[in-house]
This record gives structure tokens, sequence and C-alpha cells, in this order.
């Protein structure tokens, strides 16, 4: 018997149609989001491939001469930008070391410092510190970790040089080196605590995210297998964090790595590379890194033999940047045999 057109059965056409439309839009869409993926990729290729085509000059000419010492760097610099070749050398003539070093000493220093520090503050903050005290500090630690670098390059410059200038250096400090440097305050030291202030907010925030996380049952277990508070976290919540606490480690390194602005202001802006025998006396010797050398020679790019030289030291920190990046890709996963996961 056929039904009354009122009672039959609801038509399936316009689901389908939705279902159909909604399929298409959602192709469109994972279309524009690939197309944005592979245009970021090839932006990012193109700019590699810029900065090394435009190193390979500086490169070419000193070969791999160009990554140790020999003479002043200020002078072979000086003599790209004026177009003058020093004496029985050609315009190209650059020998980078004490700019390298000056990154080394800097960048190294200061993330092992930030790295202790930043771990005693994030077990502190989680493990020991009362819930009033964690919720002022948290917005706080966010807030240092976005303050710009210039910031902290003045209060370098107005607070701390003064202070070593005239409390830490004695003169008979200053008579040591006299014939090589002059001693002023912008140093290896400045340099190194204000890139420890800079890098410490974020390296504190990931931390103590990390440990945080650590399900509270794997320390309780612990702990009544009678293991007490100090070796629980350390063989418990820091070795669950650690995938964390490397990643923290190498954007800090990167950050530091990549740091021009507060360097020029504070690190002495000179390519010297302080002599380790001086004991003491090296943190108190200027230096100047390879961010900061680009920063400060940044106006000499229409010149050819000195821009070729920035791009050069440009793909020397890309190139130690992407290093970092395996190497705190291969420590996570070692740790990951051990059934960490990051």
């Amino acid at each position: 018997m056929d039904r009354h057109p009122l009672t039959a059965a609801p038509s399936r056409g316009p689901s389908r149609t939705r279902r159909w439309a909604t399929g298409r839009t959602d192709q469109r869409v994972e279309r524009t989001l690939g197309a944005l993926a592979v245009t970021v990729l090839i932006l990012i290729g193109a700019m590699l491939v810029t900065v090394f085509v435009k190193a390979w000059p500086s490169f070419s000419h000193n070969g791999l001469s160009w990554f140790g010492p020999g003479g002043d760097v200020d002078s072979q610099l000086r003599a790209m930008q004026e177009v003058k070749a020093l004496p029985g050398h050609s315009i190209y003539y650059f020998r980078g070391w004490p700019l390298i070093w000056g990154t080394l000493l800097t960048t190294v220093s200061a993330v092992l410092i930030a790295l202790v520090v930043s771990t005693l503050a994030a077990v502190f903050l989680t493990e020991f510190a009362p819930s009033a005290v964690r919720r002022t500090l948290d917005p706080v630690i966010r807030l240092l970790a976005g303050v710009p670098s210039v910031i902290y390059g003045l209060i370098g410059i107005l607070v701390l040089v003064p202070f070593i200038n005239n409390h830490l250096i004695s003169e008979s400090r200053r008579a040591s080196v006299g014939y090589v440097v002059q001693l002023n305050g912008a140093d290896v030291m400045t340099a190194t605590l204000i890139l420890t202030v800079m890098i410490l907010p974020i390296m504190v925030a990931i931390s103590a995210n990390a440990l945080a996380a650590v399900p509270a049952a794997w320390r309780e277990g612990s702990l009544a297998l009678g293991v007490n508070r100090w070796r629980t976290i350390w063989r418990v919540s820091l070795q669950t964090a650690r995938p964390a606490i490397v990643a923290a480690t190498v954007l800090a390194t990167a950050r530091a790595l990549g740091e021009a602005v507060m360097l020029a202001m504070v690190a002495g802006g000179r390519g010297f590379a302080p002599n380790l025998l001086d004991g003491l006396t090296a943190l108190f010797e200027p230096v100047r890194p390879l961010a900061a050398t680009i920063f400060q020679n940044s106006e000499g790019l229409t010149i050819a033999a000195l821009a070729h030289t920035i791009y050069a030291i440009g793909a020397v920190l890309l190139v130690s940047a992407a290093m970092l990046s395996l190497a705190g890709w291969a420590a996570k996963q070692r740790f990951k045999r051990y059934g960490v996961r990051a």
C-alpha cells in the first residue's frame, strides 16, 4: 500500500549534499594549509641558499684558515670596509677565531650556569614552594622571558659595567694586560652574566612545567619504597623530565648564539680572544661574538668583500644552530630507550 505523501520517509538528499559540501570544504582547507607549509619551506630553503651562496667567496678565499687565528679581526674588517687590502693579503683575508672563541666562551658559560640554576629553581617551584609563591612567581618568570634584550643591555651598561670597572678590576690587573687590551668593565663576565639572566626564565619555565607533569603516583611509589625525598627528585622527577630539560637547554643556547644587540652593548665590542692563561683576568677582557659582529657591521653590506664575510659569519651561526638541534634530537632519542618520552 502506498504511503501518503505527508507521511513518506524523509529524503536523504540534503544530508548527502551537506556531507559533500563539508568534504569539499575540508579538502580546500587541507590544500590551503599544505600550500602554506610548502611556501614556508621554500622560503626557508631560499634563505639558506642565499646565505651560503653569498658566503662562499669568503670561504673560498680563506679556506679552513677562515676558522683559525691570524691577526687583528677588527683591522681585517676595517680593511674590507675601506676597500684597502692589508699588506700581503687579499681584500677577503679574514681569520674568525677570536669571534668564534668569544661566542663559545660567553654562550657555553651562560648556558652551563643557567642549566644548574634553572634546574634548582624548577625543583624548588614544583617540590617545595607554597602554592601562593608558585602563583606569584609563574607570571613573573614568563614576563622576564619576554623582556627585550636591549633592556638587559641597558641595565648592563648602566649598572653592571660601572660596578665591575670600579670595584672588581684593580690597577695592577689593568697594567698586566694594558699593552694588549684595555679593561673597562665591558667584558666576558658582564656578557656572561647578562646572557645568563636572559636565558634563565625560559629554562625555568620549561623545566618547571616538565617536573610538574611527572605523575604524582611515581613519586609516591618511590617514597613508599623508602627512598628519601631528594633521591626521589633526582631519580624519578629529574630523570623523567630530562627530555624537556634538554629541549630547554637547546632553546636557550640557540637564543644565546643569536643574541646580538645586548652583546654588542656589554661585551666590549672588540674582536679579541681572551687568553685563559691569564687566569681571572680573562674574565675582564673584551670580546665580540659572531652575532654582535654582524650587527655592528651591517651597514657595510653594500661593500662586496665585507658583505660576503658577514654572510659567512651568518652561515657559521646557521650551521651551529642546525648541529645544536641535531644534538638535542639525538639526546632525546637516547632517553627514549629508557622509556622516557619527550
